[in-house]
């Protein structure tokens, strides 16, 4: 059987004209008007909506076509029914008591988020880190009523909604609907004497605790990762209470930097360690030693990366899994002159041979010596030529200066 049920909200057929539809609309919106029948506001916003439907050819074909669910749904109308409802009456339709069927969803609270700093070590180990969390809860003394049972009473002027919906006529047919908070109830959709009110609460229907959590960070947990606590954010009455989220952020090592699962680090030689190899030791996350050997003449070159396997940072939920760790080298030489003629000819004969050098011979050969480069003074130097070569240039196409002739 075909919907008809926004027909019959306006008292007109199915196959009434877009002028017989005007007709009963404006009759039953003089008729239902909060101005004249503030007890039927509720009624007003049916008409209105049915109406609304109506009177535009897209909705009214997808409503005899699908009926109110294909309102509800959008389907082929290019348009939100919910969106619709929103700017209409502050909420949908057919979840505000008119009998049309659907169910209001009940509000979300917001989340609480608290940023929680831990070092690389507490990822890298785990740790518990307990936090007191300040949030409204519902008040156990009245139940959240705000007073004693019975003396809260609907706001008569708004109907319980804490808004106030007021109508200017724009045109034939065409009303704007203005929202504002009740002035009665300060939007609140209630009232209550002030000798009835909870003497804990003080009519507010909450008040505030202080929660213990604790904050279990696990092996692996990285830089922002979120644990969630549901519905432990701040309780409303009729409201279902938000999270609390703890965001995770590491603080900065003075030794290691993470890259997803592995662990980096820089680390100096000197030119005797990485030619005739070295010992060192890490201080790891978790307190060990950890003892490493590099065999002589394995030449460890300026800039060259060593791994070791598997004493990265734990892989999270996997915590026996790691992940490697990177040791990127750099190497100090030593002074000049940091030992006599003899002892670097001594050196000399350990070390691979040199290049073979031969002597060029002819007029056009000159020999330079080499300095220590300051870009500061090289700096300088160009700019002095420069204006000296402009200088010169300047001279030269100034010509020969101009003298006075004799009378």
């Amino acid at each position: 059987m075909a919907d008809t049920k926004l027909y019959d909200l306006l008292g007109v057929s199915r196959h009434a004209s877009d002028a017989e539809i005007k007709k009963s609309y404006r009759k039953l919106a003089k008729e239902y008007h909060p101005d004249k029948n503030p007890t039927e506001g509720e009624r007003f916003k049916e008409i209105s909506f049915a109406y609304e439907v109506l009177s535009d050819p897209k909705k009214r074909e997808i409503y005899d076509r699908s009926g109110i669910k294909g309102i509800q749904g959008g389907a082929d109308a290019g348009f939100a029914a919910d969106d619709l409802f929103s700017q209409l009456f502050g909420g949908g339709l057919f979840g505000m008591g008119m009998g049309m069927g659907g169910s209001r969803r009940r509000k979300r609270g917001e989340d609480t988020i608290y940023p929680l700093k831990v070092t690389l070590e507490d990822l890298y180990n785990g740790k518990t880190s307990k936090l007191n969390l300040n949030k409204t809860v519902i008040c156990k003394t009245c139940d959240g009523l705000g007073g004693r049972p019975g003396a809260v009473n609907k706001c008569t002027v708004c109907q319980g909604r804490g808004i106030k919906v007021s109508y200017r006529q724009l045109g034939p047919g065409m009303v704007q609907h203005v929202q504002t908070a009740c002035p009665e109830c300060n939007g609140e959709g209630e009232v209550l004497n002030e000798r009835d009110r909870c003497k804990v609460c003080k009519g507010k229907k909450i008040v505030h605790e202080t929660k213990r959590l604790e904050v279990h960070v696990d092996k692996g947990m990285q830089d922002g990762q979120k644990i969630f606590f549901r519905g432990d954010g701040n309780q409303q009455p009729g409201v279902e209470p938000g999270d609390v989220i703890i965001v995770l952020q590491q603080l900065p090592h003075e030794k290691f930097v993470r890259d997803g699962h592995d662990l980096l680090m820089p680390h100096t030689l000197t030119l005797t360690e990485s030619l005739c190899g070295f010992s060192m030791v890490i201080k790891h996350l978790d307190g060990r030693d950890l003892v490493i050997k590099h065999g002589p003449g394995d030449v460890i070159e300026p800039g060259s990366v060593k791994g070791v396997v598997c004493e990265g940072m734990p892989i999270y939920k996997n915590p026996f899994e790691r992940g490697n760790l990177y040791v990127k080298f750099s190497v100090t030489f030593p002074e000049n002159h940091f030992a006599d003629a003899e002892t670097i000819k001594a050196l000399e004969l350990l070390l691979p041979d040199r290049p073979p050098f031969e002597m060029p011979t002819g007029e056009n050969v000159e020999e330079a010596d080499l300095h220590d480069y300051d870009p500061d003074a090289h700096r300088g130097a160009s700019s002095s030529r420069s204006e000296a070569y402009d200088s010169e240039d300047e001279d030269r196409h100034r010509g020969p200066g101009v003298q006075c002739a004799h009378q």
